[in-house]
Parts: structure tokens; C-alpha cells; sequence
């Protein structure tokens, strides 16, 4: 299991709803630390940073004192910079094995993926990030999108056979224990016409070598066509509980703004998604 956590809060209703309701039942999966961050972001706060530091050590205390005694050793702090920057930081400097963020709504997407602090996270971290998918509710407010105390149950898992794809079941495995059934998706979206079937045929092997990877039951399916709606539709049609997917090197910041099949998954499924640094 992922037994060190970062959880970094900006104090918003879905962050504290997220932090008192689902990270408990993520520490009863085998969490053993829990660090709490928040940043003040110094591009807003420029010199009331420093005396809005003590406030915020106080309040993310507070919070953390909450959670003692749920079964994870719980750290917290307070940074003054540049948030995403930070948290990548603080990640790195802490050997953490996942960071957990919730996500909210269609236009928050919208804004993130111009330069917000989650989407910039996404891209500086090499770390695996899991993103908890909350939805807005008609009568005002947002509510999580699936169960915390089942997500690693039924995963889906996005394998295009290359070298990432080896990270994705080496992360995989760190949750294994947890898993009632796996999904292994693999889409055909390449290749002629003429080479359709046998690229089809390869993938299937693969998908098979691949399941031998994985101390779990699995199913193995492989699609024709766009990989962002393969993984989002045979997510619903096998009632699956988290998306597992990953992240391209380098290209990520070019490819998260311009529509990669990561961006796609993330902002379009409702499920929580799991990505995974292919660096």
C-alpha cells in the first residue's frame, strides 16, 4: 500500500470535506503517514504571506489533531511560495509514495488546465497523484463522486504497452491487496486498416502477459478507436471504482493544455483517477 501520503489543503469546503471524510478511509487501506501542507501562495499574498504564516500553522493543526488516533502518524506544515512548486517539493523531500487531491466540477477543470495550482502539480510531481472526483450538486455544493472505502476495489487500468506501462503495474501492485477485480484496457487507435486485426490480436497477448503481472483477478479488453472515451465508457460499463492511467515525461505540460488522453480521462471522468509519472 502507499504507506506515505501527501495531502496538501487550500482550506475550500471540498478540500476539508475531502481531508475529514475520505482520507480516513485511505489510511484504513494501510496509509502509515499523513503529511498535511498548505501554501500560501506569495504571488497573492506577497508580503501578508509571513503574517498570515502562524494562522494557518494553527488552523492545519487543528485539523490534524482531528485526525490522530485513525491509524496514520499524522505531519503537517505551512510553506510560503509558489504552491504547486511547494507541494512537489514537500513531496520529494519526504519520499512520498502518493498525493491525493480533490477536484471539483467542470469549470474549475476548465480553469485548471490554463495554470491552476492542481494542474501545475500534475506536471512538476514525480509522484503518483490521485484525484478525488467531486461533483456539483443541483441544490448548491458538491458531493464525492464514488466511495473511498472502495476505490482501489475494481480498478480500470490504461496500458499502452509502453515502458510507462511497466510503472503503472509496479504502482498497481502497491495496492494489489485491495483489489476485488482489474480491468486492463488497452484501445487500437493506431495503425492502417489493413493491419486493424492483427494490431488487435498483439494487444491482446499483451494485455495477457500484462495480467500475469498483477497477483489479481483480471479482465483484459481491448477497443477500437478514441482511448480517452474507451477508458471513460468501459469504466461505467464494468462499474469500475478508480481509473488508473499515465503521465507523459517531458511533453506533459504541453500535452495536458492541448488534450491528451490523460487531460481527456481527467477531466471528463467521474470516477477518481490515478496517475501515474511515467518519467
Amino acid at each position: 500500500m502507499f504507506e506515505s501520503v501527501l495531502y496538501p489543503t487550500d482550506f475550500s469546503d471540498v478540500s476539508l470535506h475531502a481531508l475529514r471524510h475520505c482520507i480516513p478511509e485511505l489510511i484504513k487501506h494501510g496509509i502509515k503517514k499523513l503529511h498535511l501542507v498548505h501554501v500560501i501562495d506569495i504571488t497573492v499574498a506577497e508580503f501578508e504571506a509571513f503574517e498570515l504564516e502562524e494562522i494557518y500553522r494553527e488552523r492545519l493543526e487543528e485539523i490534524a489533531r482531528e485526525l490522530q488516533g485513525k491509524g496514520a502518524a499524522i505531519e503537517s506544515e505551512v510553506r510560503i511560495g509558489i504552491p504547486s512548486i511547494e507541494i512537489a517539493s514537500v513531496a520529494e523531500e519526504k519520499g512520498i509514495d502518493l498525493i491525493v487531491v480533490p477536484s471539483a466540477g467542470e469549470n474549475i477543470w476548465r480553469i485548471m488546465f490554463v495554470g491552476s495550482t492542481a494542474s501545475n502539480l500534475v506536471r512538476a510531481t514525480k509522484r503518483p497523484v490521485l484525484l478525488l472526483k467531486y461533483m456539483k450538486k443541483e441544490e448548491g455544493g458538491f458531493e464525492l463522486s464514488g466511495s473511498c472505502e472502495e476505490i482501489f476495489k475494481r480498478p480500470l487500468i490504461a496500458l499502452d504497452f509502453s515502458e510507462c506501462s511497466i510503472k503503472i503495474l509496479n504502482t498497481v501492485r502497491k495496492f494489489q491487496e485491495h483489489v476485488e477485480r482489474a480491468i486492463l484496457l488497452h484501445s487500437v487507435d493506431y495503425g492502417k486498416i489493413d493491419e486493424l486485426e492483427n494490431n488487435i490480436e498483439r494487444a491482446k497477448e499483451n494485455l495477457k502477459k500484462s495480467s500475469k503481472g498483477l497477483n489479481v483477478p483480471c479482465e483484459e479488453e481491448v477497443t477500437v478507436g478514441s482511448a480517452s472515451q474507451a477508458i471513460i465508457g468501459m469504466s461505467l460499463a464494468k462499474n469500475a471504482t478508480l481509473i488508473v492511467i499515465g503521465k507523459k515525461g517531458r511533453s506533459v505540460i504541453r500535452d495536458l493544455i492541448l488534450g491528451s488522453t490523460a487531460e481527456r480521462v481527467m477531466r471528463d471522468s467521474k470516477l477518481p483517477v490515478l496517475l501515474v509519472p511515467c518519467e
